[in-house]
């Protein structure tokens, strides 16, 4: 995107959240000529950080490595930031933002509070050594928690739940994962590449329960023992870590006007329902042009798309609708996993090998490359981005020069 032409009278740029859509929003405002002031609201006390490897090296690593900031030089940037402030509400009408720490005006506003993960709603979840992850904090306690082995049980079998059950093998702990659904990640590859997962966990030792529900945690003296499941079976328990999905953090934007629904939602300009008011990152829900559905994404790279569509809308004259390929990376038992686009019921698969053997997947609808997964091939799947991004017809792509195909080989 080429810079744009500045909204006049847009002084006091405001983003909530201490998150990296936070971040990027503020370093393309700048990037765009924005002078004005610009702020950051987070209710942790850190500033803004890298949270991936909270649930991978940062759990394994033999020294806890320092979280990596997202805004090396906030002072340079000409950033405020206001760590350990937490938002309370929003004045629409006023154009304020009311924080436990006092209120703060502005022009534009950018919510970017990410989400929170769903509690475990059953007996005994909040005993101690019962785990989320979002935050640094979260990890630390893992990290303490995590001896060589411990016996953990992983609820939840999505990325989060895939990583940390990695991470704690290679801490050398007892692993149990339980997934309600019949595979692994099933919605988000399809029952092929789900099936490849399901392997690869066990693979690596991990005790692998789908189709599997937790009933009640137990324990004594106020700290876990067991986690008892629908089948009436009991599995003795350590610690128990929760990745069972996120919830938007919205709860702040209640009677703002701002119309929310696992979300924030949003036009195609990322803009809510209230002028000036826009959202990034996990807690943006907007129809993407792409594939024309409403989504919610919970990628990294999305944020950080979005945040330069979020940016050019809300502070420029030259708006665009924001379009995103979904694409999404992950790290099991020392292999990569990455998908491009989105899954599909015609899927081609290339490498038949054993489970933790390299292979790519091709997801096709209607006679169009929709999506691509890659285990231990990120050089064939980017060869798919552009292709995918157009959702390109199968048989164009058979007819271009066989350099440029797809190949098994």
């Amino acid at each position: 995107m080429a810079e744009g032409n500045l909204v006049p009278g847009v002084d006091r740029l405001v983003v909530v959240g201490g998150s990296l859509g936070a971040a990027r929003v503020a370093e393309e405002a700048r990037r765009l000529g924005f002078e004005g002031s610009v702020t950051i609201i987070g209710d942790e006390p850190h500033p803004p950080y890298d949270r991936p490897p909270l649930t991978k090296d940062f759990l394994t690593c033999a020294d806890e490595p320092d979280p990596t900031a997202h805004l090396a030089d906030p002072e340079a940037l000409g950033v405020t930031l206001m760590t350990g402030t937490t938002a309370t509400s929003l004045d629409s009408r006023n154009r304020r933002v009311r924080t436990d720490q006092g209120d703060v005006d502005y022009d534009r506003l950018v919510v970017a509070t990410g989400a929170r993960p769903r509690p475990l709603e059953v007996p005994g979840a909040d005993l101690a050594g019962v785990f989320t992850i979002r935050s640094l904090e979260d990890a630390r306690a893992v990290r303490a928690a995590l001896q060589p082995g411990a016996r953990v049980v992983v609820v939840g079998a999505g990325f989060i739940g895939g990583e940390i059950a990695s991470s704690a093998r290679a801490r050398g702990a007892e692993v149990t994962l339980v997934e309600v659904a019949p595979l692994p990640l099933v919605g988000a590859v399809g029952s092929l590449v789900a099936e490849r997962l399901a392997y690869l966990h066990r693979q690596y030792d991990v005790d692998l329960l789908i189709r599997t529900k937790v009933r009640a945690i137990g324990g004594s003296a106020g700290r876990v023992e067991k986690v008892r499941l629908n089948d009436g079976t009991t599995l003795p328990a350590d610690l128990v870590i929760i990745g069972i999905g996120v919830d938007p953090a919205t709860d702040w934007l209640r009677g703002s006007g701002v119309a929310v629904g696992d979300g924030v939602a949003c036009s195609p300009y990322l803009e809510s329902t209230v002028p000036g008011v826009y959202a990034v990152g996990d807690v943006a829900r907007w129809v993407n042009p792409w594939n024309g559905r409403s989504s919610r994404l919970e990628h990294w790279t999305a944020t950080t798309e979005q945040a330069v569509f979020v940016a050019r809308n809300a502070l420029t004259e030259d708006r665009e609708a924001c379009a995103i390929m979904p694409y999404f990376w992950s790290e099991w038992y020392g292999h990569r996993l990455q998908m491009i686009g989105e899954p599909a019921d015609e899927v081609e698969l290339l490498g038949d090998g054993a489970a933790t053997d390299p292979f790519l997947a091709q997801y096709r609808y209607d006679g169009d490359l929709v999506g691509a997964f890659a285990l231990d091939r990120t050089g064939p799947l980017m060869k798919l981005r552009v292709p995918v991004r157009k959702r390109q017809s199968w048989q164009d792509m058979l007819r271009e020069p066989a350099s440029a195909a797809p190949s098994a080989r």
